[in-house]
């Protein structure tokens, strides 16, 4: 049973940074390309991040590159994300999950199951 168990969130203010982690369960996580992705209240959840079953090709929203990083550590079944000046659009509740298509123009969730994410709240 898959299941990606997301932390590391918090209340913030402009301009600081948060580390989020997600530990996944239940398939074999150095075969999968991992992203990172968020949901902010009334509009649909956009992929922010992303990164390769080996740990390259990190890749990044333009709202967020420059800013943020993506990292995982296949020896813990884990990936990070690292968020540096934080702004106030950075506000979302964040999900990681496996991806599919990192080489097309399609890049898409693999997994049905979400888990609980982790509320990221920046504010002065």
């Amino acid at each position: 049973q898959v299941q990606l168990v997301q932390s590391g969130g918090g209340l913030v203010q402009p301009g600081e940074s948060l580390r989020l982690s997600c530990v996944t369960y239940g398939f074999i996580f150095s075969r999968y390309d991992m992203g990172w992705y968020r949901q902010a209240p009334g509009k649909e959840r956009e992929l922010v991040a992303y990164i390769d079953n080996i740990g390259g090709e990190p890749t990044y929203a333009d709202s967020v590159k420059g800013r943020f990083t993506i990292s995982r550590d296949n020896a813990e079944n884990a990936v990070s994300l690292q968020m540096n000046s934080l702004k106030l659009e950075d506000t979302a509740v964040y999900y990681c999950n496996a991806v599919v298509g990192i080489r097309t123009a399609w890049v898409r969730p693999w997994f049905s199951a979400w888990g609980q994410g982790t509320q990221v709240t920046v504010s002065s």
